[in-house]
């Protein structure tokens, strides 16, 4: 699923990881998450460094070889593709196309050769895409793109043609000139076969001015990631999520085709336009993106459906949470905290900011939490400190966070979050997603929202944020403590005797103990509190499973005044 960034833990093991969730959800008379048809391993690389730059055997300014040419132009392609255009390509025209798809039969997409499909993780990787062939290297465009080849997993064959700045639309044509193969046998099966791309990689500065870091992927049904100054790959974001968690069985929607823009010398973004198809709907994708020092995406969607659909996920972004503060640390490991994001925050429309700790609990968790208007969400990464993960190989402090800005009015509906259980960090276990409210299940969905890739999260809001939640024993039986920790804002220059007050809420449980007070180790404030939980009651041959108990609490300048001083800390913990 989504793009394959460096390898930075065993391959080997690498590969097992979205493919876990198919046996889980499976168990529970669920489809899985991510299917192998369509997942991606997580720390695989197709020798592309994230955020590091172009995978090149070249040292930068090194002259690529006499023979190097672009990999396609409109003169090199002949036919009714290479005719001028009556007009330029337009959204619209992607619009139009999946309505029109949603109205005929879904054509599923032709099969690969044996050769390809039965390659494993390590040998697919082998066939790499020649970095002196990227796409406009020899133009001195600021944009490149790069290619992956079919094979593994990825046995769906992707069309990608290129918009021309005249309006023609250029067909990218595959060609095995522009792969090394491990070996002549494999080259020559694929020469004779039906194969073609598997996705596409965008290249741009922007760690060197001289130096083109890939910023972007779009690899394995809908899933996409980016990267912004700085970060290396961690969370994807997909176009769109149907039937998640439902016993019913989850699909998995596919971009079948793309169609990306050609920059001009002085442009700072690229436009990347999708169709979308699966059994149940076709969708129309519009991507602006404009890598930096957060990278920003600009979409544009809207989704055509084929039959109906129990549950329609929008901007479904999905992530790793192993183990972090709460835990504690995890037994036999040296790590104190292992993920990709550890929270989810919310921006409500009564100008609410909720913040979710994540939890890798024992149980499939599925938290709905209503918005009448949904101003902003997304998965963070808030702990940007080495000290709170010491992994040399894998930066988890480096992760990028991802947050999503609704550009237009998305009406009422909920954001749904799915924690699943894992006990490996090679697993996407993280989902959320906007789930609208529909009032005509069958009508189109469309809308616009930004994507926001990077580490940027302290400039979000002006409120004191939470940068701590942990867990431990209480001082009595069925007592558990809570330490909550919150920085930023007003907070750090408020002192001791200032009046905060805390208000923390338990449904499911009882508060029996709370204490604030200012840290002068940070400058921020502690929350402590405990609650008595449920132990679930005697001895049963099937014993009934503890109620889960939800949490909050935020920080006010006066108990009962309505501007609060920070986010509003949401837990759940129990079942």
């Amino acid at each position: 699923m989504g793009a394959l960034p460096r390898p930075v833990l065993n391959l080997n093991s690498s590969v097992r990881r979205r493919l876990f969730l198919v046996g889980l959800l499976a168990l529970m008379g669920a489809a899985a998450l991510f299917t192998p048809a369509q997942a991606a391993p997580r720390r695989a690389s197709a020798g592309v460094s994230p955020g590091s730059g172009v995978s090149d055997d070249r040292a930068p300014g090194e002259a690529a070889s006499a023979d190097a040419l672009p990999i396609a132009s409109a003169d090199s392609v002949s036919g009714d593709a290479a005719a001028p255009a009556a007009r330029p390509f337009r959204f619209e025209d992607v619009v139009e196309k999946a309505r029109a798809a949603a109205e005929a039969e879904y054509v599923p997409p032709a099969a690969l050769p044996a050769s390809l499909r039965s390659l494993n993780y390590d040998q697919w990787r082998t066939v790499r895409f020649k970095p002196e062939r990227s796409l406009w290297r020899f133009e001195k465009l600021p944009f490149e793109l790069q290619f992956f080849h079919s094979g593994f997993y990825y046995d769906r064959n992707v069309e990608i043609s290129i918009i021309e700045e005249d309006g023609n639309v250029v067909p990218v044509p595959f060609s095995t000139d522009l792969f090394q193969y491990p070996n002549d046998d494999l080259r020559s099966q694929v020469a004779s076969s039906n194969v073609g791309f598997a996705g596409f990689r965008v290249h741009y500065a922007i760690n060197d001015p001289g130096y083109k870091d890939e910023v972007a992927v779009f690899l394995g049904a809908s899933y996409f990631r980016a990267v912004g100054k700085d970060t290396k790959y961690g969370l994807s974001a997909r176009g769109l999520a149907l039937d998640t968690a439902l016993p019913s069985g989850e699909e998995f929607p596919w971009f079948r085709e793309f169609w990306v823009g050609k920059p001009s010398g002085g442009d700072a973004s690229i436009t990347v336009y999708a169709l979308l198809d699966s059994p149940s709907c076709t969708g129309a994708y519009r991507f602006v993106i404009s890598p930096g020092p957060e990278t920003v995406m600009r979409e544009g969607f809207q989704v055509f459906l084929r039959k109906g659909v129990e549950k329609v996920g929008i901007a479904p972004l999905t992530s790793m949470y192993f183990y972090g503060a709460p835990e504690n640390g995890r037994l036999g490991d040296y790590r104190p905290e292992v993920h990709d994001s550890d929270g989810l925050l919310i921006h409500r429309d009564d100008d609410l900011w909720q913040w979710r700790a994540l939890r890798n609990g024992e149980r499939l968790s599925t938290t709905r939490i209503p918005v009448e208007r949904l101003l902003g969400f997304g998965l963070l990464q808030r702990n940007r400190n080495f000290d709170r993960y010491q992994d040399l190989e894998a930066d988890y402090e480096r992760r990028p966070s991802l947050w999503v800005e609704p550009d237009d009015d998305w009406g009422s509906g909920r954001i749904e979050l799915i924690e699943i259980p894992t006990d490996s960090e090679y697993n996407d276990n993280i989902v959320a997603f906007w789930v609208p409210n529909r009032e005509k299940p069958d009508s189109p969905i469309k809308g616009a929202c930004r994507l926001r890739w990077g580490e940027w999260e302290k400039r979000l809001h002006p409120l004191g944020r939470v940068v701590g939640t942990r867990q431990a024993r209480g001082d009595r039986k069925n007592w558990v403590r809570f330490l909550v920790d919150f920085e930023g804002g007003e907070l750090d220059a408020l002192p001791e005797d200032s009046g905060i007050t805390s208000v923390v809420e338990v449904d499911g449980a009882k508060l029996v103990q709370k204490h604030l007070e200012k840290n002068p180790h940070t400058g921020g404030w502690r929350l402590s509190f405990q609650v008595e939980a449920d132990a679930g009651g005697g001895f049963s041959v099937f014993p009934a499973i503890p109620p889960a108990v939800h949490l909050s609490a935020v920080l006010k300048k006066g108990e009962n005044l309505p501007n609060p001083l920070t986010e509003t800390w949401t837990y759940v913990f129990g079942r």
